[in-house]
């Protein structure tokens, strides 16, 4: 080089090559790609020839580095000869070479002129987007590297392979006379240090380290996406400081766009048509599949895969020939945009017909037919149908309505319609309650005959939903038009509602008629003895009826009437029996989609459990109620009754915080007038008692009374508002009043009849505490045995020994209730009855006379062998034994073999006997 020459801009000591503005942003981090061109530069100098290809996905930057060597060589005093390849002009031979020939004044396809130039002055030639050069130009190219070593040339050609599907423009380098003169330059993304160095050039400060990764993130770890996203983000005044990550997400979506539209504007109509059709069918069908919906079976796969890659917009999943390809997120919207509607809508159709007959799942092909115009194909609505179901069973209810949103729209007739209208309905009460519960009123107002049936089933559910007041006027307005079989579905279902509810009754028109005293239908069955239940009149009756309800098989029958009956079993004392139809109402309700009554099922069974003191699977049945349906979807008197069982759950279990909580936290105004005000009321109270705040407990029970008298809800079964009040006055000294409560209580439980309640209010009756009454507190704890060893057994226990300790002196039978106590609350340590036990075993220690001595084979018993023999000679059965303890019934048996055998005693009489010689009984 001669002294005047300009500085080597490559040289370190060197000043830099002028850029123009933001012609180095997307090269931040190709310094290693850059030295290797200076080099070459330097060779070429020198008289050493090279043959260079710098490819990589669009946005990489292999142009602009090639126009940053094309700047440097002319800045060094090369000539330098440069072209740009454009998608118009693939298909113009030579037109690539004209670009390189003009300026030397010679024909397209001549050599002899290029390289005589280069003989008088080093040559570089330079060639943006090779991979839209045109054949003819490829060629000439190939034949202008064969013959280099006889010129100082340097052709340098910068592309991605994402475009024509044609000859490989990167075969270039093969051409090299000589190996060593062969380059190969693949671009990759940028790393994190890589993207730091960005933001701190682009913004002129460091970036904090979440922003950088969120920088990397947004710009799909594209270099000029995300020069041109901070470029936007520094000229508004920002610092690359975590806070304004939104800010940079705004900016970086809009760069993202613009970068694959153009990106896509480049390409080839075929590319195109196998992105778009990898964009709707990519996650459903295979590769070749996708390739003929795209039109282009015929077409090499591996190069269309490599053409497709160096797009950046899929990724690969799998490995070998059956390798699938995906679109990526960001890139899918943007490639169907540029669609016509209706070509976009054919293109679904497309994707689903060869997904179907490909057997593809279900919910895929419906999640295709979503975007698809109605064809009338016989297999769509079964598809979507099925799809439905299966969205359900994943939780996804939003899509499964709008799966039957759109077999809505097939052809179809009448009664199809109507039914498919009623699984939309019941899908919208998850998701969108006041749309399903209009679709609802409107099939339970149709006057069609043939849709019987479907009137029935949209009041059942609209009723669950909580549309009380709407859907019992809709079946009201029904039953005069309706058969004979249909109008007694539609009265049981009013009354299931809200069986005491005769105000609401006399002013609907037409007037609906009360339930009858005995009904001979099974679905009036049910309310009836609910009716007879809340009454606290007639269990025998109550009984019988909501056994009749029970008879008929669940998967047809309406849930509110078989609900109705199941809550009477409980009150009835058959709990077995309740839990048993709670539980079948819950295996139909998942099969056929009635989702929205599964809180109502779930709340009931898990107040039952709580009565039986399994509170583990209270509190699992309250958790199951509340992922069922989200808060907005959930029927207000669900709402209410989940959170008192939860509050209850909660005391019981020693969580008096978490009680509390919820006890304040605020109820929907809508929960108010539902049946199951007065629970949350009594749950309340039960937590200021907790809290030692008698006044206000006793003023929730008496408002929690007065509630349900004027709905006659009388039977303390229900709740036992009067007993507990009067152990509260009676603990303030308030003994009148307490005892008008007790005895109050006592007879209308002794006029309900069932074991439970009596022996409940037994405990609580008379002129003094049950502790300070051995006599009555034996007497109510034999009552109270005869059900699950519930709170209301295990509060007996307490009373008893702290009876037999404070008044009759009997040590040996505290011990005893002081045992049996300890282990059934052994799984809620934290509770209130488990400390109670703790206290009154604290007070026998001292002087204790347990008497008789126990065998020496009960010392080999673990303590929960130990807990389990005890239930077990307790009378406790194993189903029962399960449920306190938190086992499976496999693992009480296999737990009670081993107690047997340890014990030498072949029977549970005979674990009886031994337990009761310990206990001093």
């Amino acid at each position: 080089m001669s002294p005047s020459a300009p500085p080597d801009p490559t040289r370190p000591d060197a000043p830099p090559v002028p850029e123009p503005h933001g012609a180095a942003g997307p090269l931040t981090h190709h310094s290693r790609e850059q030295d290797t061109l200076g080099v070459l530069l330097d060779g070429l100098a020198a008289g050493r020839s090279a043959v260079v290809t710098v490819t990589g996905r669009p946005g990489y930057g292999q142009n602009a580095l090639a126009r940053r060597t094309a700047r440097i060589g002319r800045y060094r005093g090369l000539r330098v000869l440069s072209a740009r390849a454009v998608p118009s002009e693939s298909g113009l031979r030579h037109g690539v070479a004209a670009q390189l020939l003009t300026s030397l004044g010679a024909a397209p396809g001549r050599l002899a002129p290029v390289l005589r130039a280069a003989r008088q002055h080093p040559l570089l030639l330079v060639l943006e987007d090779a991979q839209w050069a045109d054949p003819e130009s490829l060629h000439w190219l190939h034949a202008l590297v064969r013959r280099s070593a006889t010129a100082p040339l340097v052709v340098l050609a910068s592309g991605t392979d994402a475009g024509a599907l044609g000859p490989d423009w990167r075969c270039l380098a093969a051409s090299a006379p000589e190996p060593e003169r062969a380059h190969q330059l693949l671009l990759g993304p940028p790393s994190h240090a890589d993207t730091a160095l960005t933001v701190r050039t682009v913004c002129g400060a460091e970036g904090e380290p979440e922003f950088t990764a969120a920088a990397r993130r947004i710009s799909a770890a594209t270099p000029a996406v995300l020069h041109a996203a901070l470029r936007q983000f520094s000229r508004r005044g920002h610092l690359p400081v975590t806070e304004r990550i939104p800010e940079l997400e705004a900016v970086g979506r809009a760069a993202l766009d613009d970068h694959i539209g153009r990106v896509l504007r480049g390409l080839p109509d075929e590319t195109v048509a196998v992105l778009r059709a990898l964009a709707v069918g990519g996650e459903v069908l295979g590769f070749h599949a996708v390739c003929a919906l795209a039109g282009l079976g015929h077409l090499r796969e591996a190069r269309l895969r490599a053409v497709l890659d160096a797009t950046g917009f899929v990724h690969t999943t799998g490995t070998g020939t059956g390798a699938g390809m995906r679109i990526r997120a960001e890139a899918g919207l943007r490639i169907l945009a540029g669609m016509e509607p209706a070509d976009r809508a054919d293109l679904h159709a497309a994707a689903a017909r060869l997904a179907h007959h490909g057997g593809a799942a279900d919910q895929e092909v419906a999640g295709l037919l979503l975007h698809a115009r109605p064809a009338g194909s016989p297999w769509a609505v079964p598809v979507l149908r099925r799809g439905c179901a299966a969205a359900q069973r994943a939780g996804d209810h939003t899509r499964a309505a709008a799966f039957l949103a759109r077999a809505l729209r097939e052809p179809l007739d009448e009664q199809s319609h109507a039914g498919l209208t009623l699984d939309l309905a019941a899908a919208e009460l998850v998701t969108a309650p006041e749309a399903g519960i209009r679709r609802l009123g409107g099939l339970t107002r149709t006057r069609d005959a043939a849709r019987s049936a479907l009137r029935v089933r949209a009041l059942d559910l609209g009723l669950a939903a909580g549309d009380t007041d709407g859907m019992r006027r809709a079946a009201a307005e029904a039953r005069p038009a309706a058969a004979a079989e249909e109008q007694e579905a539609l009265v049981a279902l009013y009354w299931s509602a809200d069986p005491a509810d005769r105000e609401h009754a006399e002013r609907v028109v037409p007037a609906m008629p009360a339930l009858p005293a005995r009904p001979t239908s099974a679905l009036q069955a049910g309310p009836r003895a609910w009716q007879l239940a809340l009454a606290g009149d007639g269990l025998t009756a109550a009984r019988e009826l909501a056994r009749a309800a029970l008879a008929r098989p669940a998967r047809d029958a309406p849930v509110l009437p078989r609900l109705a009956a199941c809550k009477a079993l409980c009150l009835t004392g058959d709990h077995d029996e309740a839990d048993a139809g709670l539980t079948a109402l819950l295996t139909g309700m998942r099969a056929d989609g009635r989702q929205v009554a599964a809180p109502h099922v779930l709340a009931a069974r898990a107040e039952l459990n709580l009565r039986r003191g399994l509170l583990a699977a209270a509190e699992h049945d309250i958790g199951a109620a509340e992922r069922a349906l989200p808060r907005p979807s959930r029927h207000p008197a669900a709402t209410a009754q989940l959170r008192a069982v939860r509050i209850v759950v909660d005391l019981e279990r020693g969580d008096t915080v978490r009680a509390g909580t919820l006890a304040a936290e605020p109820v929907p105004d809508a929960a108010r007038p539902s049946p199951y005000w007065p629970h949350l009321l009594f749950a309340q109270a039960l937590v200021a008692a907790a809290g030692r705040d008698t006044a206000e407990a006793v003023h929730l029970l008496r408002e929690c009374g007065r509630l349900l008298l004027h709905r006659a809800h009388l039977n303390p079964a229900l709740l036992p508002w009067r007993s507990v009040a009067a152990r509260l006055l009676r603990a303030a000294g308030q003994e009148a009043e307490a005892h008008l409560l007790g005895s109050e209580e006592l007879r209308l439980a002794r006029k309900w009849g069932a074991v439970g309640p009596v022996g409940w209010a037994e405990l609580n009756a008379g002129p003094a505490a049950a502790h300070e009454d051995p006599a009555r507190a034996r007497y109510a704890a034999d009552l109270l045995r005869r059900g699950p060893a519930g709170p209301g057994y295990q509060r007996a226990l307490a009373d008893l020994a702290a009876a037999e300790l404070a008044t009759a002196g009997n040590r040996q039978a505290a011990a005893a209730a002081v045992a049996e106590l300890k282990v059934l609350t052994a799984t809620h340590p934290a509770g209130p009855m488990a400390r109670c036990a703790r206290r009154l075993a604290a007070e026998l220690a001292p002087g204790r006379s347990p008497g008789p001595d126990r065998p020496p084979s009960w010392a080999e018993l673990t303590p929960p062998e130990a807990r389990t023999a005890t239930l077990a000679a307790h009378g406790h059965s194993n189903t029962q034994i399960s449920g306190m303890l938190s086992l499976s019934r496999r693992a009480v048996e296999l737990r009670l073999s081993r107690v047997y055998r340890k014990l030498r005693i072949g029977s549970r009489e005979e674990l009886r006997a031994l337990v009761r010689d310990m206990e001093g009984n």
